[in-house]
């Protein structure tokens, strides 16, 4: 339903625009004034998206969505804001307000601090349109202004050449992520006619009940999911995000929790229409259970912290999708907001890590898995997963979750299990009470957590047109099954790494695993290909 009082949430990405059309060279010069209004603008996007959150809870959230139209000429433009939008605009204007908040000082002193500022504001900006927008091609413009703003910001000091050099390969496959989204946008309107939301919802669901004559149309999905995969770093796309690490700390914090979920934001939201192709959820379980493997294997063997914070992002995107391609839309979106806030406090917070280490006064001998006896080993690892596994199905029974037809809620639950599991692993090696039973402690509170955000994003996607519900497929339990398998072994084998390292076969697989299996190497030398190395010098502008 239409509703003008929802015109003040198309300031929110307004005001953050406004700020990034301003030319870096008066951006510089009015830096105190620069600072100023991008503070402002940031409390104050974060102030109206909250408004817009209440507003929509207490006026509209039962009957599901709101939207204001407008043109510009003959441009269609608009507001499409349900709760899947609200919710989103909260998080981009929360942790946008954090970014800023840590550039001002973390630049504080350095003559382009504006012009920084003005390509974060504009990156910002964009990213709120595209998750407030009604209509595809809107959609695709802000998409392609996100990958322009971070460009920018990837380039910001022009003489690392490093840096310039990752900036060109994830230029180059942005690139090809827009050319997946723009054919998919073109087939969408040769098939249905229109380019908005509500009208694309509506035929979908019509198509559902009825049989639907455009072969055409199945061509849409797997272009979607392949542009989701580009901008969501999914194998075989994933190298530029591990390269972009000599980027500013707020960019690489901006970049992990909130641009890369842009991938992930794309399925949830079309979610009607990617699932007309069963092929596409097939292909999008698949690739991302390949994805989370990969980039959990490979952070296991990182020594930087950064980049051991990428392959993990890579990692979690790869389950992010995996669960969409199960159809698990809610999981998929808890998984964002919960690694969104992760990886910007992660981010945020790196460069403490040593001074933090340094100053950290333990009475605890550090144990070496190597001199743990390989009975004591593998009980210790037994019971860490008992542990974590009881701490799981203490709320999921409490709050009698039915797991059998959501796989892959299971797999996020999975994810979580082991990752208590580790922590309690940790704690039992402390030889110390205290610190296990906090740990244990806090796997159930995390638990409960993880149970208690399902629920509430089922219901916040239940009041969208965005919500899908899905039959069980075959081919899906076993899925998680060997997933679970999989992740076992890993879990088994790092916990005992210093065991195992010595072996001809456990050194090789590790040079092989630091190294991202080479496919880095290989992206490298086709982005160099298509754009040749030349000097790199100067600012960025």
């Amino acid at each position: 339903m239409a509703d003008s009082n929802l015109v003040y949430v198309a300031i929110v990405p307004l005001v953050f625009l406004l700020i990034g059309i301003v030319p870096s060279r008066i951006a510089d010069d009015q830096v105190s004034r620069t600072r100023q209004i991008a503070i402002i603008a940031s409390f104050l996007g974060l102030f109206l998206s909250v408004v817009a959150m209440a507003y929509l809870f207490f006026f509209g959230f039962r009957s599901g969505i709101w939207f204001l139209t407008f043109d510009i000429g003959s441009v269609p433009l608009g507001i499409y804001f349900d709760s899947l939008s609200s919710m989103m605009l909260v998080l981009i204007q929360f942790i946008g307000l954090v970014i800023v908040s840590y550039s001002l000082r973390y630049l504080d002193g350095e003559a382009t601090q504006g012009r920084f500022l003005r390509w974060i504001c504009f990156t910002i900006g964009s990213v709120s349109l595209m998750v407030v927008s009604h209509h595809l091609a809107m959609f695709a413009v802000a998409w392609m202004m996100t990958s322009l703003g971070l460009h920018k910001l990837l380039v910001h000091y022009g003489d690392r050449r490093r840096a310039v050099v990752a900036a060109r390969k994830k230029l180059l496959i942005s690139r090809l992520g827009d050319i997946f989204l723009l054919f998919a946008i073109l087939i969408t309107y040769q098939c249905f006619g229109t380019l908005t939301f509500a009208e694309i919802f509506s035929i979908t669901e019509s198509i559902r009940q009825s049989s639907f004559d455009q072969p055409m149309a199945a061509w849409i999905g797997p272009l979607l999911v392949l542009g989701a995969m580009t901008k969501s770093a999914q194998f075989p796309f994933h190298s530029w995000l591990p390269d972009t690490m000599e980027a500013p700390t707020p960019v690489s914090a901006l970049m992990h929790a909130g641009i890369i979920n842009a991938g992930g934001f794309l399925i949830i939201r079309l979610s009607p229409l990617v699932s007309l192709s069963s092929v596409s959820l097939q292909f999008l379980a698949v690739v991302g259970a390949i994805t989370a493997l990969f980039g959990a294997a490979v952070m296991l063997t990182q020594t930087s912290v950064k980049k051991c914070l990428a392959y993990s992002t890579i990692a979690q995107m790869g389950f992010m999708m995996l669960q969409c391609g199960l159809g698990a839309f809610s999981a998929a979106l808890l998984h964002i907001v919960g690694h969104s806030l992760y990886k910007a406090y992660s981010f945020l917070n790196a460069g403490s890590v040593i001074d933090n280490a340094g100053r950290l006064q333990t009475d605890i001998e550090p144990v070496k898995y190597g001199d743990i006896g390989l009975i004591q080993l593998g009980f210790q690892q037994v019971l860490a997963i008992v542990i974590a596994t009881t701490s799981l199905l203490i709320p999921i029974y409490l709050i009698d979750l039915d797991w059998s037809s959501k796989p892959g809620a299971a797999i996020l639950g999975l994810v979580l299990m082991f990752a208590i599991a580790s922590a309690n692993l940790k704690a039992m090696r402390s030889n110390r009470l205290k610190p296990l039973l906090a740990t244990v402690a806090g796997s159930i509170v995390t638990s409960f957590a993880y149970c208690g955000g399902f629920l509430v994003m089922e219901a916040v996607l239940a009041t969208t047109r965005s919500s899908v519900s899905l039959q069980l497929i075959p081919w899906q339990t076993p899925l998680v099954i060997i997933l679970a398998v999989v992740f076992a072994l890993l879990f088994v084998l790092h916990s005992g790494i210093d065991r195992w390292r010595q072996t001809r076969l456990m050194q090789r697989l590790y040079v092989a695993t630091l190294n991202g299996f080479y496919f880095d190497v290989t992206a490298q030398r086709l982005s160099e290909r298509v754009w040749p190395k030349k000097a790199i010098g100067g600012s960025a502008e």
